[in-house]
């Protein structure tokens, strides 16, 4: 598999089989293709605030804000995949235009709100690209902007559900 796979590879799977119909193929623009779910999963370990995430088939630990503090915590995680969607976004769209783009960098910060701990007041994102022009720049960034969906999600507020099952305590060993 090439290191950099064609554009639109990864974003282009299939759905359930249905019937094909011309508004199917309305967008055929890679950034904006939707892949239906996308699962992540985490569980609990013996270390009290540590977590194993696991992603497709990688496994990372991450450790909550109150707990051992040596791996990335969920915070980080968030910035991390803004980090990530940015600088993959952005550098497709310069491949696709010929932009002569030759590096990127992403600096993302959150500041919590203080009167609500629940939240953050602002996410900051600041982008430095290498090798065009500032009107390119801008350009590809508001390529970015309008294509990403961890980008659009935080910026306009998702819809976000949460449902809880409890299940039994597992019983000692005897």
């Amino acid at each position: 598999m090439p290191e950099h796979p064609p554009t639109g590879w990864a974003r282009r799977r299939a759905r359930p089989s249905t019937a094909t119909t011309d508004d199917d193929h309305e967008d055929d623009n890679p950034m904006t293709t939707a892949v239906d779910t996308v699962s992540i999963t985490g569980r609990t370990t013996d270390t009290v605030g540590r977590f194993l995430v696991t992603a497709r088939s990688n496994h990372f630990v991450s450790d909550a804000r109150t707990g051992p503090a040596e791996a990335v915590q969920a915070g980080e995680l968030l910035l991390s995949s803004l980090a990530s969607c940015s600088l993959s976004n952005i550098q497709l769209h310069a491949q696709e235009r010929g932009s002569g783009l030759t590096d990127g960098d992403a600096h993302i910060s959150y500041e919590r709100d203080p009167q609500d701990p629940t939240r953050y007041a602002a996410i900051r994102l600041d982008l430095r690209l290498g090798g065009v022009t500032q009107e390119e720049a801008e350009t590809l960034a508001g390529l970015f902007a309008g294509s990403c969906p961890i980008y659009n999600t935080l910026r306009r507020g998702g819809n976000v559900t949460l449902s809880v099952h409890a299940r039994s305590a597992a019983l000692p060993a005897s």
